[in-house]
């Protein structure tokens, strides 16, 4: 069994999760040994069981996972963020994807699993697991992953933090760490107050994402707080940035914009996220030299030496769990330094 225990990460949110403990298994009669009760957690979410270019069909599914797990897969970032957190750790991970602040979530001999959307099918079956965690893009990955062990999917349902609430106290009850969980969301949620406060009064903003030379304007998530503009949503909706614009198109990478637009829509501050610096694009431009030339630096936003340059790894690649959303209330706090 693969087990540690590490400090907990400061951070945390306000209780609501659908969670049930139970008890099942009971001792055998037949063995010399009487067998041990197995405690449960049941995780219940609605799965889309359409087929992938059909319309959503939703279907509750519930799962009892173990407590106490010692053999852990993770798919999700933000999963293995909180799981780390809250003092466990991960046996296996798309390690490629792992950012450097959460390799202390993994044991020392983690194994390799796949990426964010494809499983390594045969290096997970030769494991015994206690429990497999997915969401967003892996979560097409159910079908195959509930065949070998206990799988849930932890994707963003809600809102960001009523997402983060669920899940930490989800995983707190896995890990036998209620009380630590429950310290966490409270920091959280003290801290995403303490970020909002300091935007309510900071005047307008966009977020902004650059890759490859390119400017993609980020909109409020809206109605599609668990879709595609949820991650480029956060920095309003979790957050409370006014938006400079009201009718961007939400999308996974925003609406491409150009230069002359940040001038025209002149927001107070510039969020900005560098997708290259994320996925670790080799040879490319830093977002800070993108945006390095005369029309940016009429703006607003230049001038007052607000563009904010959100950790990348953070906001783009993890955007979830409890180390993370540490991370980006120090970034949104910037402006009140």
């Amino acid at each position: 069994m693969r087990t540690a225990v590490r400090p907990l990460a400061t951070l945390a949110l306000p209780l609501s999760a659908v969670l049930v403990l139970s008890a099942c298994g009971g001792s055998d009669p037949a063995t010399e040994t009487a067998a041990v009760d197995t405690e449960t957690v049941s995780f219940t979410w609605d799965r889309n069981v359409a087929a992938e270019d059909a319309d959503p069909q939703l279907e509750e599914t519930s799962v009892e996972v173990p407590k106490s797990p010692g053999n852990i897969v993770v798919f999700d970032m933000a999963s293995l963020d909180t799981i780390g957190a809250l003092g466990g750790e991960v046996a296996g991970a798309p390690l490629d994807s792992v950012p450097d602040y959460l390799q202390d979530a993994l044991a020392d001999d983690a194994y390799d699993v796949g990426t964010l959307s494809e499983a390594d099918l045969v290096a997970i079956e030769a494991e015994q697991l206690d429990l497999i965690v997915i969401a967003g893009r892996s979560s097409a990955l159910y079908e195959d992953l509930s065949e070998i062990a206990p799988t849930v999917d932890l994707s963003l349902r809600g809102s960001f933090t009523e997402t983060l609430e669920r899940n930490t106290t989800f995983l707190g009850e896995v890990l036998g760490a209620e009380d630590e969980a429950e310290q966490a969301i409270a920091e959280v949620t003290e801290g995403i107050e303490e970020a909002r406060a300091a935007t309510a009064d900071a005047g307008t903003g966009l977020g902004l994402m650059v890759s490859g030379g390119e400017l993609s304007a980020l909109s409020p998530a809206g109605a599609d707080a668990a879709g595609r503009g949820a991650r480029g949503g956060l920095i309003y909706d979790a957050f409370g940035v006014e938006p400079v614009v009201d009718d961007i198109e939400a999308a996974t990478h925003g609406e491409p914009v150009s230069f002359e637009f940040l001038l025209e829509a002149n927001p107070d501050h510039l969020w900005v996220v560098d997708r290259d610096a994320a996925i670790g694009a080799e040879g490319a431009q830093a977002a800070a030299a993108v945006l390095d030339n005369e029309i940016v630096a009429q703006t607003t936003a230049a001038q007052e030496d607000q563009i904010v340059y959100l950790d990348p790894a953070a906001w783009y690649v993890v955007f979830g769990g409890i180390e993370t959303t540490g991370i980006m209330i120090d970034d949104v706090l910037q402006i009140a330094d």
